[in-house]
């Protein structure tokens, strides 16, 4: 994968929407689409797929300036989250009752984490 590779996964979207992206990425499997565009494309790529995912879920892997290399974008209902984690980007999963991940008072009240 080069410096410039950018990777989004789509669950559950509108089939116009997977066209659309099929103008600058590959679509490599069922929903998962890699592509080199420039910042400004990507940017407002990523403007469409969040106005558009309404019920589905999307998700953006796009290089930055961090200690990985990259960094992550999510869009949709019961999406994902990226969160920063001492300069490291986690994924936190939605939670059953619908309430947001709090890094600051869940990381305290987990035993395994020290």
């Amino acid at each position: 994968m080069s410096a410039g590779t950018t990777v989004i996964v789509l669950i559950a979207a509108p089939p116009g929407l997977r066209g659309h992206l099929t103008r600058w990425f590959i679509e490599v499997a069922p929903g998962v689409y890699v592509g080199n565009p420039n910042p400004r494309i990507r940017d407002r790529l990523w403007n469409v797929l969040a106005e558009r995912i309404h019920d589905g879920q999307a998700v953006m892997i796009e290089p930055a300036a961090t200690e990985q290399g990259w960094t992550a974008r999510t869009a949709g209902r019961d999406r994902w989250t990226p969160v920063d984690f001492d300069g490291l980007t986690l994924i936190a999963r939605p939670r059953q009752n619908g309430q947001a991940w709090r890094p600051s008072t869940d990381v305290k009240q987990n035993g395994m984490i020290t």
